[in-house]
């Protein structure tokens, strides 16, 4: 019985102590903000290299929640490391509030300018939406972005 007890305690332990740890993994505001900036550098120096490496996550274009996203003019994802979403029409995207975020996205993105979008949307490898914020800006004929949870 006390191993039971014993053993309990050690679990309820690591399951309530692990979660802040998940989350002080998460990418910050200001990280988030350097990564578009050298994504927007990348694609001037390099369009089709950019969007390559961005649908890879290479050349840490992809750092833990992370990642760097493009939409092209025709109002489809250029570039995502999802696989599944490269392709897709990025307007149709709604948050759980029906909030058309990727549309607010190209509306605001500005050549030269960041611009910040918040919305709600799942956690990597979850499907519960959270409060999420992607700075956004114009980058040649692209929308890119890169997004933390807050």
């Amino acid at each position: 019985m006390r191993r039971l007890i014993a053993a309990s305690a050690v679990c309820f332990s690591l399951l309530f102590l692990s979660v802040p740890v998940l989350h002080a993994a998460d990418g910050t505001a200001a990280e988030a903000h350097a990564l578009l900036d050298r994504a927007a550098a990348e694609v001037k120096a390099d369009k089709a290299k950019a969007l390559s490496e961005f649908t890879k996550g290479e050349n840490g274009f992809k750092d833990r929640d992370l990642y760097v996203f493009c939409i092209g003019p025709d109002g489809k994802f250029a570039a995502h490391p999802n696989p599944k979403l490269n392709g897709t029409d990025a307007k149709a995207l709604k948050d759980s509030n029906g909030k058309a975020f990727a549309v607010e996205m190209i509306t605001v993105a500005q050549d030269g300018k960041v611009a910040e979008v918040d919305y709600l949307f799942p956690r990597p490898g979850t499907t519960t939406p959270v409060p999420k914020s992607s700075y956004v800006t114009k980058v040649s004929d692209l929308v890119c972005g890169v997004g933390y949870y807050k």
